[in-house]
């Protein structure tokens, strides 16, 4: 069953601020990763960073479909809070549009990437599902 989730919703459920943050369970296995650039890969802009998933599909944000997420692009920072919504920030770039890579200018120097998918609601999974954290120089 799809069902779609207006975010007019959601920020009614955050103004309250009495929502306890419920994550989607992910598939045993379930795996995101970096396609390219690889770790340690010295690159130049414009960066297109390619996304990979295995075991889940891809699912626009507020389409709530079992075992679906999208990606969210962590760019030189920690994870953050895995018990609530992904924030939305340069740092932390959002593709609830189903997006699978992103073109971006970094400054020049190192730079870390790791995606963390998100459920409909920008929620991490229950078993979180994170790629390992690359570096990149760029010239």
């Amino acid at each position: 069953m799809v069902r779609i989730r207006t975010v007019v919703i959601l920020g009614f459920i955050l103004s309250v601020g009495t929502w306890a943050w419920a994550a989607s369970p992910a598939p045993e296995g379930a795996q995101v990763y970096i396609i390219s650039p690889s770790h340690g890969e010295m690159v130049t802009n414009p960066v297109t960073v390619k996304f990979g998933l295995k075991g889940m599909g891809v699912a626009p944000a507020g389409i709530e479909k079992a075992n679906t997420g999208h990606h969210h692009l962590l760019i030189d920072t920690e994870l953050p809070d895995l018990s609530k919504p992904i924030p939305a920030d340069d740092n932390h770039r959002h593709f609830g549009g189903g997006q699978t890579e992103i073109t971006l200018t970094l400054s020049p120097g190192e730079h870390t990437l790791q995606l963390l998918l998100g459920d409909f609601l920008h929620i991490p999974h229950a078993k979180p599902i994170m790629s390992e954290k690359i570096t990149v120089i760029v010239k």
